[in-house]
């Protein structure tokens, strides 16, 4: 593997523990698609760091855990936001 993506995979990795952030989010503030993003915490970075790969699990767990609350409030604020006009 090479270099430049072993330390593409810690910062996001780093990043995702840090903000508690979704796939999605991280993808933006990266640059990157959401696909490398979840390659890269689920198959790259446990062969290079397990014990950070361990804490990411856990927050993509919880996110996706929580995905149709926020989900449903995005409906709410959008359907609200269009009664206003």
């Amino acid at each position: 593997m090479k270099d430049y993506i072993e330390e593409r995979a810690i910062e996001i990795a780093k990043y995702i523990i840090k903000e508690q952030a979704t796939v999605r989010q991280t993808a933006s503030v990266f640059g990157v698609s959401k696909s490398t993003v979840h390659k890269d915490v689920t198959e790259r970075l446990p062969k290079i760091n397990p014990l950070i790969a361990g804490k990411v699990k856990k927050v993509l767990d919880k996110n996706k855990a929580e995905r149709h609350i926020r989900g449903g409030k995005a409906t709410k604020m959008k359907y609200q936001a269009l009664n206003r006009r």
